[in-house]
């Protein structure tokens, strides 16, 4: 029996304190980005191409169009915002830089808002980074940053037999130590930017490569605190490269990193509205 004051499981409901604290947030990051030279772009709910974002499409709440066309309620804005400005709004506009304050939707009925940035044909993560810990900054919200490089795993997965995509997933520690390999155990301990030279001098060229990428990252942000992921492997079906987490606790606060749409390489990230939320009013 659903009670008449029940509401679905995940879905949100603001109001007195949560509903202020959201306004806030909203207006903090709105005015830095319009700061930044960022203008703002709300897509519509309804999507015909959200698979090409969600790596599990059980995760989609699909339903059908008037032309039994099968679509889906957004679940993700990166590729709807890149593919709506370049294929529909491409010859009225030469802006790059958008940002957008909206929600997404996963089955079954979990919601969760956002404040999302993208900046087509930019390739230096660091150059949208900063703004999110500027964001983080003027809300008085300090999460640790963390850097992991997406091309690694799938590197190590072209270099190993034994290995997969879902072992980086799945973080398997113990399935990357039985190779018995020295650059990788001391690959999967890695933190701190200072222990990536020494870590240099042992890993293959292709491997090198990639983590100065990131040792670079490291010195390009203002952030205080830091650390090295090289074994992470994000979920999302777009990023390629550079890859941030913002995480406070047990919790994560943000996601961004560089991508590719058609052959345009893009940066962007999303801050988590309502982990910001939890933590201001808890």
């Amino acid at each position: 029996m659903i009670l008449e004051h029940e509401i679905p499981n995940g879905s949100k409901l603001y109001f007195g304190k949560s509903a202020k604290v959201k306004r806030e947030i909203e207006k903090v990051a709105s005015h830095i980005l319009d700061s930044h030279g960022f203008e703002e772009i709300v897509t519509p709910i309804f999507s015909y191409h959200q698979h090409k974002s969600i790596a599990d499409e059980k995760e989609l709440v699909k339903v059908n169009d008037e032309k039994n066309n099968p679509i889906s309620l957004r679940a993700d804005s990166t590729i709807d915002v890149v593919r709506i400005i370049e294929k529909r709004l491409g010859r009225n506009t030469a802006q790059k830089k958008w940002f957008y304050i909206q929600p997404v939707f996963r089955y079954p009925t979990d919601e969760q808002y956002q404040v999302g940035v993208e900046f087509m044909d930019e390739k230096k993560l660091s150059s949208v980074l900063n703004i999110a810990i500027d964001i983080f900054d003027k809300l008085e919200v300090k999460p640790l940053v963390q850097i992991s490089n997406m091309k690694i795993p799938k590197l190590m997965v072209s270099m190993f037999d034994e290995l997969t995509l879902d072992d980086f997933r799945h973080v398997n520690i113990e399935k990357f130590l039985n190779l018995n390999v020295e650059w990788i155990e001391k690959l999967v301990y890695l933190q701190h930017v200072e222990q990536v030279d020494e870590l240099l001098e042992i890993v293959p060229e292709t491997i090198k490569t990639e983590l100065i990428k990131m040792k670079n990252l490291c010195t390009e942000i203002a952030c205080e605190e830091s650390v090295l992921a090289p074994m992470y492997y994000a979920k999302m079906l777009y990023y390629d490269e550079l890859f941030f987490r913002s995480i406070l606790g047990n919790e994560v606060f943000a996601r961004g990193g560089r991508y590719k749409s058609s052959e345009l390489s893009s940066v962007g990230f999303a801050i988590y509205t309502d982990t910001i939320i939890e933590e201001k009013v808890k």
